[in-house]
């Protein structure tokens, strides 16, 4: 096909819960060609294993064919193609009962699936393992002729990119288009962060109920983001950078399909909510894919203690205190003071800070009420003003998500179409030698040459300045940080080195520290390794999933010139 228009693709889900009516809105919202769906996670690829062993037949998102009853009937109406990852652990049984809810609505509709990337039984002691696809099935099953296509675990941009081969009829080796549409696809797989949910500088907008985003994307791999007419939120050239910068780590998007490089990308306001993604670059992808694998890596509980008034710390050591032998029994022990009390506060709330204990350890009955009644029987024998937040509870499993990668060509890409038929896909061909990589032009691609600026500086608040954005890859974390003038880049890029990002956050100090810079989108990416401990799962820390450590940085004072600063009163770029 040639000369094809655009193709508006829609996201109707960034996770497993997400926001249950976005499915209508979308389909209702204005015209649409493909719409999809984000609903699997490291997190939620545990809950379905869980799902899986207490009943073999799920193992896929239950919500998305709840939406579907309403849905699929809207989406056969307007002509509009469903590509979703809900198949989770059991994609056959997934596509199987939706074809069960056409029938049973009278909804004419071919429904197809992929799968082959559920490597189980894989390692010793593993719930679940999955290889991360890319979008060749999904673009099998589209031209097959399915209205509904749902997957097991494929890369999130897959729901993007499958389409996009299809409408426009890629080859396997148009890399420069995929790369476009993988870009594309990474903005809208996580539903409204692109649309100013979760921004940085969300007092400029009004983001009370953000719309879900939508991709035009041409046949050159070019897109615009936008949002239909009238949806919430804002779509700008600032909340697609935040979501370009997410959960990513260089200038090299690895993907199935394609290498898509993240340094070559360029964004322009194309109007009101409209922001032009072009220049994306691609090349061949690596000859591995990416496996996840998740187990149950023991059993964990917690108490939290409440501290009021005065001695807060004399307080927290002697719980530490009579609580030793007790905890010298467990693997893991961690206590968290966090001071959120105030002095002279006016309220009881304002006057208590909270002391966190989390225990963890192979054993159910070591981290099971036996502990959490040792905490309570000191009610009556330990500091003055003894509660706890929430009654002791039995201890609870966590899990560990690993990651690895596995050679291509080993796992069994399969398109399931809509008439039954199986149809291998075959791995992406061999990558050729790299060659020499692109130097982008943009605002001082140098890496930070040059002087600071004159003038006088200012200490605030680094959120004064930059946007941030942060997330969880396993057990490493990312945060990305971008400004939006070319001037505050060259401070940026050279004032916030790895150095000032572990003297702002000690938590990441001792740990590897990678950063990267994207002159183009004015923006450094830092991934900082082991910080999140076994990943999500295990709730190694406070913030588990890393979503507030950008945040963090922000709120972190830094001497900035002065005259990069909006003025007082501003909100942000």
């Amino acid at each position: 096909m040639t000369g094809r228009r655009p193709l508006r693709i829609g996201n109707a889900s960034g996770f497993y819960g997400d926001r249950f009516s976005a499915f209508e809105e979308m389909l209702t919202g204005g015209p649409l060609d493909v719409l999809t769906g984000d609903y699997l996670a490291e997190l939620t690829m545990l809950i379905l294993g869980r799902d899986r062993l207490k009943t073999p037949d799920l193992g896929y998102a239950k919500t998305f064919l709840r939406q579907l009853e309403e849905g699929l009937g809207l989406a056969h109406e307007r002509g509009v193609r469903i590509v979703a990852n809900a198949g989770g652990l059991n994609p056959a049984g997934l596509a199987g009962a939706i074809r069960a809810l056409a029938a049973k609505a009278g909804v004419p509709v071919s429904v197809a699936h992929v799968e082959g990337d559920d490597l189980m039984p894989f390692a010793e002691g593993a719930l679940t393992a999955n290889a991360y696809l890319g979008g060749a099935g999904i673009t099998a099953c589209l031209r097959a002729g399915a209205d509904v296509v749902v997957t097991g675990r494929v890369t999130d941009a897959a729901l993007v990119s499958g389409p996009a081969a299809w409408w426009f009829d890629w080859a396997p080796d148009d890399y420069d288009r995929l790369a476009g549409a993988v870009v594309a696809g990474h903005v809208l797989e996580c539903g409204t962060q692109a649309t100013g949910g979760n921004y940085a500088f969300f007092t400029a907008h009004d983001v009370r109920r953000p719309g879900f985003p939508l991709a035009e994307i041409s046949e050159d791999g070019s897109s615009v983001i936008t949002k239909h007419p009238g949806a919430g939120g804002v779509v700008s050239t600032g909340t697609v950078t935040a979501q370009l910068l997410y959960e990513t780590q260089g200038p090299r998007y690895l993907g199935p399909d394609v290498t898509a490089r993240l340094d070559t990308v360029r964004l322009a306001s194309a109007g009101p909510d409209r922001v032009a993604i072009t220049g994306v670059m691609g090349e061949a992808p690596p000859p591995t894919l990416k496996v996840g694998v998740t187990r149950i890596g023991g059993w964990r509980n917690e108490v939290v203690f409440v501290l009021t008034g005065l001695d807060i710390e004399a307080k927290a050591a002697l719980v530490r205190a009579q609580l030793a032998d007790a905890l010298s029994q467990v693997a893991t022990a961690d206590w968290t003071l966090a001071r959120t009390d105030h002095e002279d506060a006016p309220t009881e709330e304002t006057a208590s800070a909270l002391l966190r204990l989390v225990v963890r350890d192979p054993s159910a009955d070591r981290v099971g009420r036996v502990l959490t009644s040792e905490a309570i029987e000191l009610a009556l024998a330990s500091y003055p003003g003894f509660h706890v937040t929430t009654p002791p509870g039995p201890a609870q499993p966590y899990g560990v998500f690993t990651s690895s990668t596995i050679p291509a060509t080993s796992v069994p890409h399969v398109a399931v179409l809509p008439d039954g038929t199986r149809h291998p896909v075959p791995a992406r061909p061999p990558a050729p030698p790299l060659a020499s990589d692109p130097q982008p032009a943009g605002p001082d691609a140098s890496g930070g040459a040059g002087e600071s600026p004159a003038g006088p500086t200012a200490r605030v608040p680094l959120g004064r300045l930059i946007g941030a954005r942060s997330g969880d890859k396993g057990g490493d974390a990312n945060i990305g940080v971008w400004v939006e003038s070319d001037e505050a880049w060259a401070w940026l890029d050279r004032t916030l080195t790895v150095e000032t990002l572990q003297a702002l956050l000690p938590e990441t100090a001792g740990l590897p520290v990678t950063r990267h810079a994207l002159p183009n989108l004015r923006a450094l990416n830092f991934t900082i390794a082991g910080i999140l401990g076994a990943g999500v799962a295990s709730a190694h820390r406070f913030d588990p999933q890393a979503k507030a450590l950008g945040e963090w940085l922000r709120a972190r004072h830094l001497d900035i010139p002065t005259h990069l600063l909006p003025a007082p009163e501003g909100t942000g770029p």
